[in-house]
């Protein structure tokens, strides 16, 4: 199925793409992992509230699903399980072709980078699978900001690492968190469904 995302006719000084779900498919994995995780936890993750939280830190999910329903799940722990078990899935992941196509287009003529709220080892390891992390002229990780989306930070902190200001940059995003995020970074953005490619509530 053909995408319905409107790529930006103007140039900008700097371009900067979420990872998860916006030029790598991994959210059905990443909700694979979590549902694995939290399930042996004795937690929850509707899939509806996963797609809407898109973007957040991981640490962040597990507090914020402990307060919604009432659990007690180790923050720490319940990150470390989620993440081995995305890792141990993520040799199957694909890229989302129209985003990774214009990304490479891009390549050499004008900065780019990845601006995540996932930790770097997986952001990594997601980016090396699909042998394009040498893309990028910076890679924002939640280790590299103290608030994550969707406040500006990681944005702020990718443009800054670009040498472009704000202003003259625009984001691509898959979530309603990440587009709230650049919205607060002053930047413009470009939504990059995944309800064209999964099947999802809402």
């Amino acid at each position: 199925m053909e995408l319905a995302i409107e790529f930006p006719v103007r140039r900008y000084e700097g371009y900067i793409f979420d990872c998860d779900g916006t030029i790598a498919d991994t959210m059905p994995i990443h909700f694979r992992a979590w549902t694995r995780a939290l399930t042996e936890a004795g937690g929850q993750f509707p899939e509806e509230l996963f797609y809407e939280w898109g973007g957040k830190p991981t640490d962040v999910i597990v507090a914020q699903l402990n307060k919604r329903y009432g659990l007690s799940l180790d923050v720490a722990a319940t990150v470390r399980q989620k993440e081995d078990y995305y890792l141990e899935m993520l040799a199957g992941v694909q890229p989302v072709e129209p985003v990774l196509k214009f990304a490479r287009e891009l390549q050499g003529t004008v900065p780019i980078a990845i601006a995540s709220g996932g930790h770097r080892e997986l952001v990594e390891a997601t980016l090396n699978t699909l042998g394009i992390l040498p893309m990028f002229d910076a890679v924002v990780c939640a280790e590299d900001y103290t608030h994550g989306k969707p406040a500006p930070d990681p944005f702020l902190e990718a443009a800054r690492r670009l040498g472009v200001p704000p202003a003259g940059c625009i984001v691509f995003e898959d979530s309603p968190t990440g587009i709230e995020a650049a919205a607060a970074a002053g930047m413009d953005h470009v939504f990059v469904p995944t309800a064209d490619r999964h099947s999802r509530p809402g």
